[in-house]
């Protein structure tokens, strides 16, 4: 099998969390199918990321932005009060090490119900 963008894609797409990846402009570059589900009439592909965030996360954000152009890794961001779940800020390098721009990574905080639920299950009861 040869890796191609349409591998990659359909690696991203079975990813049960939302992945909406935007450019150094904050300008939304590509989501995965999770994050097209979710955000449904509220941002799209070419928009700002910023038209669904206040003024204190998009601050955050752009600070997330500026630690990430001299580390590595991802950051913790917070937990969400609106959803039970952790948030973490990711930044995307090319294979020079350049910052190329980031995504927001969403994770749900399970509970002790059932451990071997699998994460899209559990996922969608909670919507």
């Amino acid at each position: 099998m040869k890796l191609n963008k349409e591998v990659f894609e359909s690696i991203l797409n079975a990813y049960p969390y939302e992945i909406v990846f935007c450019d150094m402009n904050h300008t939304i570059q590509w989501m995965n199918e999770a994050a097209k589900k979710r955000y449904k009439g509220r941002i799209e592909i070419g928009q700002s990321i910023f038209n669904c965030h206040n003024i204190n996360s998009q601050s955050k954000i752009k600070n997330f932005l500026e630690l990430a152009k001299n580390n590595e890794g991802e950051f913790f961001e917070s937990v969400s009060t609106k959803r039970p779940e952790r948030e973490f800020f990711v930044p995307v390098k090319d294979k020079n090490k350049q910052l190329i721009g980031y995504f927001e990574r969403h994770e749900i905080l399970w509970t002790d119900g059932d451990p071997e639920e699998s994460v899209m299950n559990y996922w969608d009861k909670r919507r």
